[in-house]
């Protein structure tokens, strides 16, 4: 059972592919979609196409994304929310349900704090995952998406609406994750 997290970006789309048929997530692929267009119609098709391939190859059951976040620069959000959408019609159109999961919660599932950073998502992913290295911020970013999906799936997050999912009392930790 295959979860594909995405972390959207008009520039720059993050992926991860992560293995849930066991209690341990095992680690599939992660990368960027990198956007060469300058069209912002051509920048929506390539996140499109981009993760259309995804699917074709990998063959997910699920489809994980990030909510959209307040910014300060209304068009980047504008933007972003573009992208966000076009990954979300591209997942339905090939017939796979959609999670959202808040910049928060993410961080919280991951880390266990919810105002982590960056540098601590990346830490936290690769350890969770036993990579050998730190993933591009990018792809660590839908790799903690696709994690908090799993988290979700077997009732280990806590607070907020996670799409009828149970909730435990406690919240996901790393050790949950441990070979």
């Amino acid at each position: 059972m295959l979860i594909l997290g995405i972390d959207p970006g008009s520039r720059i789309t993050g992926y991860g592919v992560l293995d849930v048929a066991s209690a341990t997530p095992r680690y599939v692929a992660s990368g960027c979609i990198r956007i060469q267009a300058e069209d912002l119609a051509q920048k929506l098709a390539q996140v499109y196409a981009g993760i259309g391939e995804l699917i074709a190859v990998h063959g997910p059951a699920e489809f994980a994304i990030e909510q959209v976040f307040m910014s300060k620069n209304a068009d980047s959000a504008l933007k972003l929310g573009q992208a966000r959408g076009t990954a979300i019609v591209c997942a339905a159109n090939h017939g796979l349900p959609v999670s959202e999961y808040g910049p928060r919660q993410i961080k919280q599932a991951v880390t266990g704090n919810g105002s982590a950073d960056k540098a601590q998502v990346q830490h936290m992913v690769a350890a969770i995952l036993g990579l050998d290295g730190t993933p591009q911020a990018d792809a660590a970013d839908a790799l903690a998406i696709a994690l908090t999906h799993a988290h979700a799936r077997r009732g280990l997050l806590t607070g907020g609406s996670f799409g009828g999912h149970r909730r435990t009392r406690r919240g996901p930790s790393w050790r949950d994750f441990r070979p």
